[in-house]
């Protein structure tokens, strides 16, 4: 249900007097006159386009993702925008492997055990055979500044297991922070992605990881993924010698360890085991497209503004189109731009610098933008002020039932940087009075969307990040998510509020401080 119809256009400054003070700190040209080229009409016109068949999905790697960069390209060269990389060189290439589901012939002391029943392979990069006589339980996996499960055993050249979870103090704080909110270490998809990290940077060769609900989660779909001759999931290519990962259950880790669930205490454990996985891959190449506008003063100091432009390809046979997910983010990330080049034409350009990058393979696990920051970040990475990353802003969420119609869902503005979140609030009161709703920053949300798109790599290196966000609908990952559904005063809106808070940052005097930073 709508329950506000009547929408407050983003350009008209309130009169809110704790925000003009906030505001009066930055003596900067009033934005007004470029935030209004951002208008309903352009961004319309280039999301039939974007979000048509003609682009085919927009699957990654796929040839419908080849037009859709070309095109991306196309709009900032008419726009006189050029691309850090060089002359006409607006496309990162992003290397990703293809791999089916791995298979893995295990036995432990005699016994064989069978896939998807107790044990999957995660990550490997080629076939192999491991056999060993030993293997070294770290507890937790945990290697943290604070805490660390590696502290007195060598595991160099070893297979480790570790179970889930993060163990806590004598007065309930997590032991890696000392507070009572979950850490990277505690629970989910990051808690294993660092925990895998821990692991090969303490030189083991392979990780067993025992985590019961996420195998009980996992080991179907996987079980599907193979059974279906699915082509495989997708993963930035990795020339380096990677760690092989296994998600077992309790089942397995108690043959290996009969103590496994008791014992948090890192030990070398007897038993004879032997692995044998099966793994095929093959090449495929995708792009990260981007674009630039040199700061006047500052050109060093980098505010990125981020978008996926890839989306999910078919479905059941026919094409998902993405116009909300994310061909909103992608033509709002355009029109920002434009609005800072007729700044810039007019003598009136940022003080930063501005990247707007398109990343790819969001859908297939954050892939663009992890290889923007892990591998080959353009600018260095404590040269990037802040991500404002855009991921769905043309629709209302049909379960948010108070509350205006005039809304965004901001996610993790004030987790790295009281700055970036009082700049927000401030922004948004003096140009754009949407109701920012924080309903999934909470840090218990267990939809975890702080997690879920490109904004999280820049987070996960302290660099403070915005996620702006509409909420899921029936269309989410659907053929229907077209472009008339889109709501296009709330996309003006949205996308004008990104801009307005995008300019103060590039014109502070000074760079915002990361009050908030993580280990």
């Amino acid at each position: 249900m709508l329950l506000c119809t009547i929408i407050v256009g983003c350009g008209t400054p309130s009169k809110s007097t704790s925000s003009s003070k906030l505001m009066n700190e930055v003596k900067t040209l009033d934005p007004v006159e470029y935030a209004s080229t951002i208008t309903s009409d352009e961004l319309k016109e280039m999301l039939y386009r974007y979000a048509s068949d003609e682009f085919e999905g927009r699957d990654t790697g796929e040839n419908g993702q080849k037009l859709a960069v070309e095109y991306i390209k196309s709009q900032y060269k008419a726009l006189g925008i050029k691309s850090p990389l060089g002359e006409d060189d607006y496309f990162q290439e992003v290397p990703l492997q293809r791999q089916s589901v791995a298979k893995a012939k295990i036995i432990i002391n005699g016994s064989e055990l069978s896939n998807f029943d107790s044990h999957i392979v995660l990550r490997t990069s080629e076939n192999l055979e491991l056999q060993t006589k030993e293997i070294a339980y770290v507890g937790y996996g945990i290697d943290s500044e604070n805490y660390s499960d590696y502290k007195g055993i060598d595991v160099k050249g070893k297979i480790v297991l570790a179970k889930s979870g993060e163990p806590k103090d004598g007065d309930g704080n997590y032991v890696t922070s000392g507070k009572n909110e979950e850490t990277k270490w505690t629970n989910g998809r990051q808690s294993l992605s660092s925990k895998r990290e821990a692991a090969l940077a303490n030189g083991a060769i392979a990780l067993i990881y025992m985590d019961d609900f996420l195998f009980s989660r996992y080991a179907p779909y996987y079980q599907r993924q193979a059974a279906s001759g699915s082509k495989g999931r997708l993963s930035v290519k990795n020339n380096k010698d990677e760690l092989l990962m296994l998600l077992v259950n309790e089942e397995f880790g108690k043959a290996l360890h009969k103590d496994v669930l008791q014992k948090s205490e890192q030990t070398v454990v007897q038993t004879n085991l032997e692995i044998s996985v099966e793994n095929k891959t093959e090449d495929v190449n995708s792009e990260n497209v981007l674009a630039y506008i040199e700061g006047s003063e500052k050109p060093e100091e980098i505010i990125v503004l981020s978008a996926h432009l890839d989306h999910i390809g078919y479905y059941n046979g026919e094409i998902c189109n993405g116009a909300d997910d994310d061909g909103s983010g992608t033509v709002a990330l355009i029109e920002i731009a434009e609005a800072f080049k007729k700044a810039k034409n007019e003598g009136n350009g940022a003080k930063r610098s501005l990247l707007f990058l398109h990343v790819t393979g969001e859908e297939k696990g954050l892939l663009g933008s992890s290889y923007y920051t892990d591998v080959e970040p353009i600018f260095p990475l404590e040269n990037t002020v802040a991500d404002l990353n855009i991921d769905m802003i043309g629709r209302t969420d049909p379960k948010r039932i108070e509350g205006e119609r005039n809304y965004i869902y901001l996610i993790g503005s004030d987790k790295l940087s009281t700055d970036l979140h009082n700049i927000s609030e401030a922004v948004n009161s003096k140009y754009c009075n949407l109701d920012l709703d924080y309903k999934f920053n909470d840090e218990n949300d267990p939809n975890r969307y702080y997690y879920r798109s490109d904004h999280y790599n820049f987070a996960k290196n302290n660099i403070p990040v915005i996620f702006y966000f509409n909420g899921t609908h029936d269309d989410y990952h659907r053929p229907t998510d077209t472009p008339d559904k889109i709501e296009y005063d709330l996309l003006e809106n949205r996308t004008r509020l990104v801009f307005h808070t995008a300019w103060e940052l590039a014109n502070r005097d000074e760079r915002i401080v990361v009050d908030k930073a993580t280990e």
